[in-house]
């Protein structure tokens, strides 16, 4: 919990990693290539007292974890998002095993997910199925620019992909990260594009898609789809961390998400261990769209910030929010889209 100027707010960190990318665990120079690119995003868009060495940023034992996000960063619970690259890394660099395995041991604090690839075809499946069963998943993260053999990427909109999404409805996990917007090396931009949300956001309307980095540079695609979907969501991993290094632009960001949605379907994330959930959430609270911006975003009022900074993940998740810890408005549907909503026909 955060509190600041007697405000009160429940924490809920959506995208959470424990990874290993020491070079032990690296298969080959694209393995040292990924890390190396989140790292520098990570001492681009940091402040100065909170970059890490490289080999700090390779590996965070559970302690580190813990103590970042639990002791000195306000979370009050976290949703592990897998990555598996095991193209890149000989076990993995982030899976559900790995975050299950911290998960089990702290049951109150931690969410954990878990992945697919439709490229697994028949196998991939059964492989779901039972993965869901052992974590009891609610949720999973895709990764639609994972290179795997010769493939450099797939779509969720490819009919193996409309295969699983299936499943995860048989299965009861409803909510469907998908990392879509920051290329990262070697992975292609394209893979990442928004585009396909749009076909299965209109064919699976009960499930919920959540645009990990809402896009980005993609915002103004992104934003005409939500507009149209209501079960697409923004999560601001990457984009919030521009509220440092250039905060009118995240003023632009976060006011385009508001205007084109509202507040109910924009969730906090930190993407840990890419930067840490203690600067970001004091910066957000303390942060305001400047005056000059005002006029065509309106301005960011505590109820809007709490909603983002964990009620909004907690409906999600069904997390139980500490009484006196809501807004006197719950999170709700976002009612009627300000673009062109489609219409029931008569």
């Amino acid at each position: 919990m955060y509190e600041k100027d007697g405000e009160r707010y429940f924490i809920v960190d959506g995208h959470v990693h424990f990874w290993d990318a020491r070079p032990a665990n690296q298969a080959n120079r694209y393995g040292e290539g990924f890390i190396n690119c989140f790292y520098d995003y990570h001492k681009n868009l940091s402040p100065e007292s909170e970059k890490w060495t490289l080999e700090q940023f390779w590996q965070q034992s559970e302690e580190k974890i813990l103590h970042d996000l639990f002791e000195v960063g306000y979370v009050d619970h976290a949703v592990f998002q897998p990555t598996y690259l095991t193209d890149f890394y000989v076990n993995g660099f982030n899976t559900t095993e790995q975050d299950g395995a911290l998960a089990e041991k702290h049951p109150d604090k931690f969410t954990v997910n878990g992945a697919w690839d439709p490229r697994d075809g028949e196998a991939g499946l059964d492989k779901l199925e039972a993965l869901a069963e052992r974590w009891n998943l609610k949720g999973v993260k895709l990764y639609t620019a994972e290179w795997k053999g010769d493939s450099k990427g797939w779509k969720l909109s490819d009919p193996w992909s409309y295969r699983y999404l299936e499943k995860c409805q048989e299965l009861g996990i409803r909510n469907i990260h998908v990392h879509k917007g920051p290329t990262i090396y070697p992975l292609n931009r394209d893979a990442f594009d928004v585009a396909d949300i749009d076909d299965v956001a209109s064919a699976f309307p009960d499930l919920r898609f959540i645009v990990e980095h809402v896009g980005l540079p993609r915002l103004e695609d992104y934003c005409w789809i939500a507009t149209q979907e209501a079960n697409v969501y923004g999560g601001l991993a990457v984009a919030l961390p521009f509220i440092h290094t250039r905060p009118r632009y995240f003023a632009q960001i976060i006011g385009e998400l508001l205007y084109w949605t509202d507040e109910n379907r924009i969730t906090f994330a930190s993407d840990y261990a890419i930067w840490t959930p203690k600067w970001l959430i004091e910066a957000f609270v303390d942060f305001q769209i400047p005056e000059d911006m005002q006029s065509e975003y309106g301005v960011l009022t505590t109820d809007i910030k709490k909603k983002i900074l964990g009620l909004n993940v907690a409906k999600l998740y069904d997390l139980e929010v500490p009484e006196g810890l809501g807004v006197s408005e719950a999170p709700a549907d976002s009612g009627d889209a300000v673009g062109s909503a489609p219409k029931v026909p008569a």
